[in-house]
């Protein structure tokens, strides 16, 4: 393990500043959209498709069914030595396969003492990740607080990430934050907070390091009323990891809850073309996973959800292909 301490992480911070889809949606591909080169890679989460797997055992997956990149378990790596870390990433390397984002493990939502402990935790959490190769999380943000009004929620949050922030750059890590869009969720307390992308870019300037990025996800981007326009006004290094969903056909938008989404191109609801176009065309070279939240792909079996999601993301992913 390697601990780069603060001149490091300000280097790290410094050099950080410096046809298939139309188909199956019924359109025909238009001509004057010719293939885009993508370097995202198709990326395997186990656990938001309700399959249980181990590391190695979620490597095997993705590699059975044609996934290019893999969730990092971050509690599981750190129970590994350094020869077993070794093998393990070169078992990755075999199989054409790299570690995409893990899952921040600070809870930064709620009281000032849960914050705490999980930041008293970080530095072991990312050294995990750190020894693992993995250079990104992320997390989300909440949509709204039956407590705090908008700025006091502001200014609590960008406080708070900051720290963590800081603590993943000593470990040349990235953190990338996800807003929450639909309007059942920031309706759904006393004081809605940010649930775009334009506000989500307002609370990473205030957070001010240059380590932290955003978790896109075609659901909220969707749900916010967001474009592929600002999409593209990013660059690859703005954009952490990326979501890749579908809306149910049959629950009025502005009715559609979080927990309730559908596999990509499953109805066809959200069109993911402009979105995953709008990614290729700023040289996104990060992680897409699918994260249903889906209760028939929970009740699959284990090879038949991730055989489902993989076809389904292909699916998706040939749009880029002209």
């Amino acid at each position: 393990m390697i601990h780069t301490g603060k001149r490091g992480r300000r280097d790290f911070l410094t050099g950080m500043l410096a046809g298939g889809l139309a188909a199956a949606l019924g359109r025909t591909a238009r001509a004057d959209e010719p293939p885009v080169r993508r370097r995202m890679t198709i990326d395997l989460v186990c656990g938001n498709l309700g399959v249980k797997a181990t590391q190695r055992e979620a490597i095997d997956l993705a590699q059975r069914h044609g996934f290019e990149s893999v969730f990092p378990d971050a509690a599981e790596l750190a129970r590994l030595s350094d020869p077993e870390v070794q093998d393990l990433l070169a078992d990755l390397k075999a199989k054409g396969l790299v570690f995409g984002a893990g899952f921040l493990a600070v809870d930064f939502r709620k009281d000032a003492a849960t914050f705490e402990r999980g930041l008293a935790e970080l530095p072991a959490y990312a050294r995990a990740l750190q020894r693992a190769g993995v250079r990104r999380t992320g997390t989300w943000l909440p949509p709204g607080s039956d407590s705090l009004t908008y700025l006091q929620h502001f200014k609590q949050t960008a406080r708070r990430l900051r720290e963590v922030a800081r603590v993943l750059g000593d470990h040349q890590m990235r953190l990338g934050l996800e807003y929450v869009g639909p309007k059942t969720a920031w309706t759904a307390r006393k004081y809605p907070f940010l649930h775009t992308l334009a506000e989500t870019r307002e609370l990473i300037a205030e957070i001010g390091l240059a380590n932290v990025g955003l978790v896109l996800d075609s659901w909220h981007w969707y749900h916010a009323g967001d474009a592929a326009a600002e999409v593209k006004a990013l660059r690859n290094e703005d954009v952490v990891a990326v979501d890749l969903n579908d809306a149910p056909a049959d629950v009025p938008k502005d009715q559609q809850r979080d927990g309730s989404r559908e596999l990509p191109v499953a109805t066809g609801v959200i069109d993911v073309g402009p979105f995953l176009r709008a990614l290729a065309e700023v040289g996104y070279d990060g992680p897409v996973r699918a994260e249903p939240f889906n209760d028939a792909v929970r009740k699959m079996p284990r090879e038949e959800a991730v055989a489902a999601t993989a076809r389904a993301m292909k699916k998706a992913f040939a749009v880029l292909e002209g």
